[in-house]
């Protein structure tokens, strides 16, 4: 016997169609009908009519769709996986460095499985947590993932369920934690049929519908979104959620969604035994989100900082164009800041929005590690207009100076895949709707949207074209080769630097300071009795680091180190200990 339930509060009838055979459901009075049927269990293929219509639709919290969104959705077998990680104790965000990949190209085969075999690899790196781009369900072939429409489902283009369920069981079998990447702000283009079942829209943004957190008949919407979360924290046993631009998230009620959300994340979490992390992709600028609900914040883990970002790209590339240019303009001032205050705008004149934007982070209250940095990731390589990396623009010796100051921080690092060894392979847009209509618009507006920015004449990369996605497959040779093989071996160390060094990895942003000459272009973070001192620009320079030199615990090229003074090669680091 199983219990097959939905809500559709508006509808007069409403069938369950369980392997051909149609049953008649009823409703309660919040608006769900639900029908036990004998004989139904894990395989069974089940779709519901609404009304008069004879079109099957899937099951909005459908765990399996194994023939696609669009197709009938299958009962799921939740304890058919036998999981070996009964030891693992959970991986808390303080202190760990954070590893982002797409599944579908992190690999030749795009699958679960071929990661698997990639994942000692992350393991020597040093890498603590695997933040993995969003695999629900979504139409067509291949995808960055963030056009899901059947949210409790993974796509069968990686592997399905059981397969995702391997792959966080191999991760914690290697001691690393597991973040995935949820998109809770709209639905993708195809194959969204919640409305006909529900009022689950309230309106909509720049990608598509979003979901009714506050309006009428908004409580089981709220539920649908919360109890997604929490399905992949407890089922799938995932350490942590990537919560997808949240500043989409339209909810005008007293406690907001991402609170409530904190609230039942921190109840699993006693109840599971292990760390369970919220971080957010926010562009608010807005360190109440990273508050303790005991501070008044909403009390999630950590967000992404896209103002450490864009300082330090900036600085290292010279761009200035768009949302660079404020950053630009304030140099290694600004990166100075950006270090010692998470946010460059904080309350302060945005250029490129045209208003005030953000507010000042409390920094004796709000530790570092609450805020993520990176030198690249998925937007900001793949929104850029061929998907080019910093490898493109960056000399090697650069992109160690850019790992150092990164791993040097008082903020949680992250990579993007193929980052440790300078991938030069681009990462690029890529979709595939099975609806020409649909792929030409979203093609038509890929280009518009990039001359928008200022990219010119540039050739954008066709998203439906299957080279622009092979394209993007990580090329696992490259870490072999020089110069790859070097930085390779400079972010392991540098990661086993952190590791070791309890000075970089002390998150309190009031501890930080940091020397800068524009003129030379050197950066020297302070991190107690440990300097990371980056020369920048094209000579050597001689630096005082107003203490004696101890020892040279790393560096990128040959460094000469006497009394108080350091000398660098031009595009090179240094990590020493002070007396």
């Amino acid at each position: 016997m199983t219990d097959f339930e939905v809500w559709a509060p508006h509808r007069n009838q409403v069938r369950v169609l369980v392997d051909g055979t149609t049953h008649s459901m009823t409703r309660d009075g919040a608006g769900w009908w639900r029908a036990d049927v004998e004989g139904a269990g894990p395989g069974t293929a089940y779709a519901f009519l609404l009304d008069d219509d004879e079109t099957p639709l899937p099951d909005p919290r459908s765990r399996w769709q194994p023939t696609g969104v669009h197709g009938a959705s299958r009962l799921y077998d939740e304890g058919a996986h036998r999981w070996q990680d009964r030891m693992w104790t959970g991986r808390a965000l303080p202190g760990a460095v954070l590893y982002e990949l797409h599944i579908g190209t992190f690999t030749g085969e795009g699958t679960f499985d071929s990661a698997i075999g990639k994942l000692d690899h992350l393991a020597a790196l040093g890498v603590d947590m695997v933040e993995v781009l969003p695999v629900n369900a979504v139409d067509g072939p291949r995808n960055w993932g963030y056009d899901g429409v059947g949210w409790y489902a993974v796509t069968e283009n990686y592997g399905g369920p059981d397969a995702f369920k391997r792959f966080v069981d191999a991760c914690h079998l290697r001691g690393m934690g597991v973040v995935l990447d949820v998109v809770y702000n709209h639905l993708g283009p195809s194959g969204a049929y919640l409305d006909r079942f529900a009022p689950y829209f309230s309106g909509s943004n720049i990608w598509g519908p979003s979901v009714n957190l506050d309006k009428a008949h908004s409580e089981p919407v709220r539920r649908y979104v919360i109890e997604n979360a929490l399905m992949w924290l407890r089922d799938f046993h995932v350490d942590g959620l990537r919560l997808d631009a949240v500043h989409a998230l339209h909810d005008e009620r007293a406690t907001h969604v991402l609170e409530q959300l904190a609230i039942e994340v921190e109840a699993l979490a006693t109840h599971v035994g292990r760390p369970l992390s919220l971080i957010a992709e926010s562009d608010l600028n807005d360190a109440r989100l990273v508050t303790a609900r005991e501070g008044g914040g909403y009390g999630l883990h950590a967000q992404w900082c896209d103002d450490i970002h864009h300082s330090l790209h900036s600085t290292l590339t010279g761009e200035g164009q768009g949302y660079y240019a404020d950053f630009a303009t304030a140099g290694l001032t600004g990166l100075a800041h950006v270090f010692t205050r998470a946010f460059l705008h904080e309350g302060t004149w945005s250029s490129f929005r045209q208003r005030l934007h953000g507010a000042p982070v409390d920094t004796r209250r709000v530790p570092g590690h609450r805020f993520l940095a990176y030198l690249q990731n998925h937007d900001q390589i793949g929104n850029r207009a061929t998907g080019d990396r910093l490898t493109q623009t960056l000399s090697p010796g650069l992109l160690a100076c850019g790992a150092a100051l990164l791993f040097g921080s008082p903020f949680t690092p992250m990579l993007f895949m193929g980052e440790e060894w300078g991938a030069r392979t681009p990462w690029q847009f890529f979709s595939h709707f099975p609806d020409p209509a649909l792929r030409e618009a979203v093609r038509k507006g890929r280009t518009a949207e990039f001359a928008e920015h200022g990219w010119g004449d540039v050739e954008v990369p066709d998203p439906n074209a299957e080279s622009t996605f092979t394209d993007s497959e990580l090329d696992w040779d490259e870490q072999l080769q020089e110069p790859h093989a070097t930085l390779l071996q400079v972010h392991r160390q540098l990661i086993a630097l952190r590791r070791e060094h309890a000075e970089l990895s002390d998150p309190w942003l009031d501890e930080v300071e940091v020397d800068i000459d524009e003129t030379a272009r050197t950066v020297v973070l302070h991190r107690g009795r440990l300097r990371v001192a980056c020369n920048l620009g094209p000579d050597p320079v001689t630096l005082s680091l107003n203490a004696s030199v101890g020892r040279i615990l790393l560096a990128s090229e040959p460094v000469e180190g006497q009394d108080g003074a350091l000398t660098l090669r031009p595009e090179s680091f240094a990590v020493v200990q002070v007396g």
